[in-house]
Formats: C-alpha cells, structure tokens, sequence
C-alpha cells in the first residue's frame, strides 16, 4: 500500500490544479489561448506550472519506489514534506517578477536537495534489503 504516497501526491495535485487554474485565469484575462502574448504575469505563470510538471512525477515515483520497496513511513514522508515545500517557495518566487530570484532559487534548491535524498534513499535502502 502507498499510503504517504498518496496523502503527498494528493498535496502536489492540489498545488497542481491551483497553479493550472491560475494560468487559465491569466489566459481569460489578457485573452490569450496559446502562449503567454507578451504577458510577463501569464509567462511566470506557465513556467511555474511547467516546472512543476517538469519535477514532480519523477519525484513521485521515487517516494512511491521507496515505500513499495518496505521503507518506514517517516523514511517516505520527509522527503515528500521537502518536495512539497520546496515546489511551493519555487511557485511562490516564480511569480515575484525579476530580477529578484531568491524564492526561486530557494525552491528549486529544496527540490533538487529532495530528488537527489531520494535517490540516495532508494538506492541504499535497495541495498539494505538486497544484502540484508
């Protein structure tokens, strides 16, 4: 059972839809359909959406590795709480228009702290239950 799997993808949808709904709005108002038409507003948007997409479901598969794979749950649940963390400082800094790109670059530090703890995770508690 993938049960912090799925209360932390869960979490990650949520912010998912809310930064996909904030695009839409964005389109609606400056009546754009495809691309950002020189909106700075709608092209922070997209690219906090896209970099969301772009991170997320690898990160997923391996907390869902990790915890198919046996490990305790608080093993599981941190680096999904970093994820989660980490993706929302990034969306937030995203949309504070440049140059100030400290939440940015805040959030993306969490996020690639996470996945490479994730992969370290999997990789050793792989091992551990190979040889032990």
């Amino acid at each position: 059972m993938l049960l912090v799997t799925s209360i932390i993808s869960s979490v990650l949808t949520i912010i998912f839809i809310r930064l996909s709904f904030t695009v839409i709005g964005l389109r609606r108002k400056n009546k754009v359909a495809l691309g950002s038409g020189g909106h700075d507003d709608l092209e922070r948007a997209i690219r906090a959406q896209g970099n969301f997409a772009e991170y997320v479901p690898i990160a997923i598969i391996l907390i869902a590795c990790l915890e198919l794979n046996g490990a305790p749950y608080w093993l599981v649940a941190i680096p999904g709480i970093t994820l989660i963390i980490g993706r929302l400082i990034h969306a937030k800094g995203i949309n504070i228009p440049p140059p100030d790109f400290s939440k940015r670059v805040q959030g993306m530090k969490f996020t690639f702290m996470t996945l490479n703890a994730l992969v370290a995770l999997n990789l050793m508690w792989t091992l551990y239950k190979l040889v032990g």
